[in-house]
């Protein structure tokens, strides 16, 4: 027989009344872009003393945003990657300003069909280098015959990504590892070849010299997966103590180096030289 008025509804865990005597979990947090990167910061502080202090020392910096990027290319993945080719062992004056000449050349569309239509010399004349120049149009090639798709690899893992762009001529970890960290935002990327990184790494950790690739990539297995923001500290810290700031002393043996490539990049800018590296 029914009883009349004791009607029983099913309810989830989450919606349970809370027995007596225990309080009532805290709601769960919405995950946010500035939560994760709290979280992210707040574990490398947990595994590593001496990130620990550069996090108390400059902050959280977010490790997708370079504000380059967004000023230059908005971003378009083909502009995006074009620039990152383009930065290979260039400051970032340098490279802005021959990104600037290649997106003239283009009429302002810095896309793989204006590429690959433009001739070479005149891309060299742009100030790139017949290497860069060769990679970025080997780039278009790959895009517009269906080869390779910048729009497909958003979804694919990170060795995959790195390995369909390190097939275009040009383009080695550093430039991948860097269009996966500013592009598709992963959040565990670590190029261990960057010098900024290298330079960092020595002041932060104490080291007597500058640490190989092999060295910070082994040092940093404990901060996965949340690598990409243990850069970004690390580039901060280089910023603020790297040779490059005002006032900087240069490191021992390194002036006449240093001053090299001061020269160079006054000579990209102005004149477009090609005194660059073919490779990432």
């Amino acid at each position: 027989m029914a009883r009349h008025g004791h009607t029983r509804t099913r309810t989830s865990p989450d919606a349970a009344t809370p027995q007596r005597g225990k309080a009532a979990p805290p709601p769960a947090r919405e995950k946010t872009p500035e939560s994760e990167r709290d979280d992210a910061y707040r574990a490398l502080a947990r595994r590593d003393e001496a990130l620990a202090r550069l996090i108390a020392r400059h902050g959280q910096p977010d490790p997708f945003h370079w504000d380059v990027l967004d000023d230059r290319v908005g971003g378009d993945a083909f502009s995006e990657l074009a620039l990152h080719i383009i930065s290979q062992q260039l400051s970032t004056t340098a490279a802005v300003a021959i990104y600037a000449r290649v997106q003239t050349l283009l009429d302002g569309n810095v896309a793989p069909r204006p590429m690959i239509a433009a001739p070479t010399q005149a891309l060299r004349a742009a100030g790139l280098s017949g290497a860069k120049a060769h990679s970025l149009q080997d780039l278009a090639g790959r895009i517009l015959d269906g080869r390779l798709s910048l729009e497909s690899l958003a979804t694919a893992d990170d060795a995959t990504v790195q390995t369909a762009l390190q097939a275009v001529f040009g383009i080695g970890p550093w430039s991948a590892q860097m269009f996966l960290l500013h592009h598709y935002r992963r959040p565990d990327i670590m190029p261990t070849a960057d010098v900024g990184l290298l330079r960092s790494a020595q002041s932060a950790f104490a080291l007597p010299e500058r640490p190989s690739p092999q060295w910070l990539e082994t040092r940093s297995r404990p901060w996965r997966p949340v690598r990409s923001y243990a850069a970004a500290v690390l580039w901060a810290h280089d910023r603020e103590t790297g040779p490059t700031r005002a006032g900087a002393p240069s490191p021992p043996n390194r002036r006449s180096m240093r001053t090299d490539r001061h020269r160079r990049d006054r000579a990209v800018v102005r004149l477009g030289v090609n005194a660059d590296q073919p490779i990432s």
